[in-house]
């Protein structure tokens, strides 16, 4: 299945102006540390998708950088952004260097993670379209008992959404359909599946009968 392209990030400043231009970037100045260089244009501009329920517990969560490498650090940073978002009304926030963009939908908070020089309108387009596509696959249902109940349908969405932290679609429409066609193209359903089993049973009972 072809991916669409993904979303440049562009850095602002001279390494970003000769990235557009197709050249290479300039090199360091003379005497310039080498940690202020600027960093060279990345696809990668997503470091976290998460989504909590109304006591800041972990329903689903991907993260697409080393930033929290432990299971550990990602519970704390999570702990963290819920205390400070949860009572607030803002959409945005900033927290360790990074941009934070939320949504809250009846018991569950989404989040989307981004560095703190991240486009936040870019960040706000994946969570507009994580939110829309799950509206559509838990059938305008955003709450935590759907989501429990359609995991992998969700998990399909976000994978739709971005891949190893790059951002490959921002239109819902798109995502479920290519949502749909993997579901299709596995070719048992959860249901097909359940269906399989309720035969299997029925089978077992009557020659028990027999």
């Amino acid at each position: 299945m072809q991916r669409p392209e993904a979303w440049p990030r562009p850095h602002p400043g001279e390494g970003a102006a000769a990235a557009r231009a197709g050249g290479p970037a300039p090199p360091a100045r003379a005497g310039e540390p080498a940690g202020l260089r600027l960093q060279e244009p990345s696809l990668y501009t997503i470091k976290a998708v998460f989504i909590l329920d109304n006591d800041g517990h972990r329903l689903l969560a991907k993260y697409y950088d080393d930033t929290f490498p432990s299971m550990k650090e990602q519970m704390a940073f999570e702990k963290n952004v819920f205390n400070k978002t949860s009572r607030t009304d803002s959409e945005i926030a900033f927290l360790g260097g990074m941009t934070i963009v939320y949504k809250s939908s009846i018991d569950l908070f989404l989040y989307v993670v981004g560095s703190s020089s991240e486009n936040e309108l870019m960040l706000m387009s994946v969570l507009t379209c994580l939110f829309e596509s799950l509206n559509h696959v838990l059938r305008k249902n955003v709450e935590k008992r759907w989501l429990l109940e359609n995991m992998d349908g969700a998990f399909l969405v976000l994978d739709e959404i971005v891949d190893g932290g790059v951002i490959l679609e921002s239109d819902p429409q798109q995502v479920i359909q290519k949502v749909n066609f993997r579901a299709d193209d596995s070719g048992l359903t959860e249901h097909s599946v359940a269906q399989v089993l309720q035969s299997a049973k029925e089978q077992i009972k009557w020659s028990l009968l027999k």
